[in-house]
């Protein structure tokens, strides 16, 4: 975060925002102990805060009142966010056909600065366990996804928006700068995007980005296994290419901005 937004910022709101973040970024419930050393504010102020959040709701407090998570307040904000957005319909609409057409998981998401951010998905119909990714904010060099939308970003924006060391998932994914700017390059030429590994061993992905918006803010992606024959990945990269293009058509066609 610049100097100059810092000092925008009003404090108090700041840190409930980060501590906010912070719990939902956590797959467990923290301690308030563990939770200072995530955000390193003051124990006082922070005891403050996480007391007035969950009377409010936005956070909840564990059995022994010992360790928190994310309320059920939170959750009605993130519900409204998608009930409102004017393009998901239409998205959501698209994942239906697509999924119906390559039988594979597919997923509908939204650059937020350097990461993803998950607005919809279909699973497969071979899905043993459903686990719906809506929600889930990954970094967007590690996904498909990711990769699609920062390939309609300059070379230097994309340096200047993402912190090096980039982070690893798998022992596949870009770790550094001048491997990723030469992928994008691949993605743009393509004018889609293709990883194999890099956020999940063992899967495979292909996206494309809904050209509605400049940049792209939106794209659409399809997950599949890793060691599918390349006649049925090229099946599935046409598919996504076509119906990702249909839903762009579409939404400037209705004035969706």
């Amino acid at each position: 975060m610049g100097r100059t937004m810092e000092s925008s910022l009003v404090k108090s709101a700041e840190r409930t925002v980060r501590i906010l973040e912070a719990l939902a970024a956590s797959p467990d419930r923290l301690t308030l102990s563990e939770l200072q050393k995530r955000v390193g504010y003051p124990r006082s102020s922070l005891h403050a805060l996480i007391r007035t959040l969950a009377e409010l709701k936005w956070i909840e407090a564990d059995e022994t009142r010992s360790a928190y998570g994310i309320g059920p307040h939170a959750l009605l904000t993130g519900t409204a966010y998608l009930d409102k957005d004017p393009a998901l319909s239409f998205a959501r609409e698209a994942l239906e056909d697509l999924r119906a057409e390559i039988g594979y998981t597919v997923h509908f998401a939204r650059r937020d600065e350097g990461h993803v951010l998950y607005l919809a998905s279909r699973e497969s119909r071979e899905a043993v366990r459903i686990i719906s990714r809506v929600g889930r904010r990954l970094p967007a060099h590690l996904t498909a996804l990711g990769q699609a939308l920062l390939a309609g970003l300059t070379d230097d924006e994309v340096v200047t928006l993402l912190d090096e060391p980039l982070a690893a998932l798998t022992v596949d994914s870009i770790t550094d700068m001048p491997t990723l700017v030469a992928e994008l390059d691949q993605v743009r030429a393509r004018g889609w995007a293709f990883e194999r590994g890099q956020g999940t061993p063992g899967v495979a992905c292909v996206a494309c980005a809904v050209d509605y918006r400049i940049p792209a803010s939106d794209a659409i992606s399809c997950s599949m296994p890793a060691d599918l024959p390349q006649a049925e990945i090229d099946r599935v990269i046409e598919a996504v290419v076509k119906h990702t293009r249909a839903l762009g058509a579409t939404l400037r066609k209705e004035g969706v901005r």
